[in-house]
């Protein structure tokens, strides 16, 4: 049976004092949720902090982001074996704002993608389509070829340290509003494409998230859909009362 994921993406949010209060507040609010998995990912400076605050509590510590080279002259970046040396072992890849604001293509995601697998951590992998897909109906086609370029080439042993994350970037601080039929439409889609290139039980057994503007008000309906396994909480993860209140939504 697929797991159950909440992850909360802190983004470039929370300085190393900020952090320490949250994590704090965390642990006594979905420190003992039962039916998810709950993930954080602060940024790269209060990763160390976050695994030495959560020592003991039910919460998995992810980063936001890895260089897909084991070391060398590439200022700024962080390797696999960096992560792995303060007890990071799950990264978040390919999220839309580095596919938006950094460049990073599908074919440069592979590449992270088996890096991070190599090294036998979990990835969480990110896709989803922008508005102009979405309303020229390219939404299907968009997503499957970002799965097939970026992670479809993974060996069929791999996927169980892989988490899909669907993005629907039309649907986030745009006004537009993705329902939650919307979202089963394109979980099942996404459910099928791997079934297609994999087979059906790596299909059943892969959890998708949910990465399109989740609130404590609309979880519930969400994580209700039979192929949305939780979600990806951006805004909403770096208020304790809200993260909670979906967490405990699923």
């Amino acid at each position: 049976m697929r797991k159950k994921i909440i992850a909360g993406n802190w983004k470039m949010n929370k300085n190393l004092i900020e952090t320490g209060a949250l994590l704090s507040d965390l642990k006594s609010k979905v420190g003992n949720v039962q039916a998810a998995e709950i993930i954080v990912a602060p940024t790269f400076t209060n990763l160390h902090k976050a695994t030495e605050e959560l020592k003991g509590a039910d919460i998995t510590v992810a980063a936001q982001n890895m260089h897909q080279a084991e070391n060398g002259a590439y200022t700024g970046e962080i390797s696999a074996d960096m992560l792995k040396s303060i007890d990071i072992n799950t990264v978040i890849l390919g999220h839309s704002e580095r596919r938006a604001y950094f460049g990073e293509t599908d074919e440069l995601l592979a590449q992270k993608v088996d890096t991070a697998l190599k090294h036998n951590m979990t990835v969480i992998f990110c896709f989803g389509e922008e508005l102009q897909d979405r309303k020229s109906n390219n939404h299907f086609s968009l997503v499957e070829n970002q799965l097939k370029n970026g992670i479809f080439h993974v060996d069929p042993s791999a996927w169980k340290n892989i988490i899909l994350a669907y993005e629907p970037v039309w649907a986030i601080g745009t006004g537009e509003t993705a329902s939650p039929e919307q979202a089963q439409e394109m979980h099942a889609f996404i459910r099928n494409a791997i079934g297609k290139a994999y087979n059906q039980e790596i299909a059943d057994e892969v959890s998708i998230l949910y990465g399109g503007s989740v609130k404590p008000n609309n979880a519930e309906e969400i994580f209700a859909k039979p192929d949305v396994d939780g979600g990806l909480i951006g805004g909403a993860a770096l208020d304790a009362e809200s993260f909670a209140a979906i967490a405990n939504a699923i």
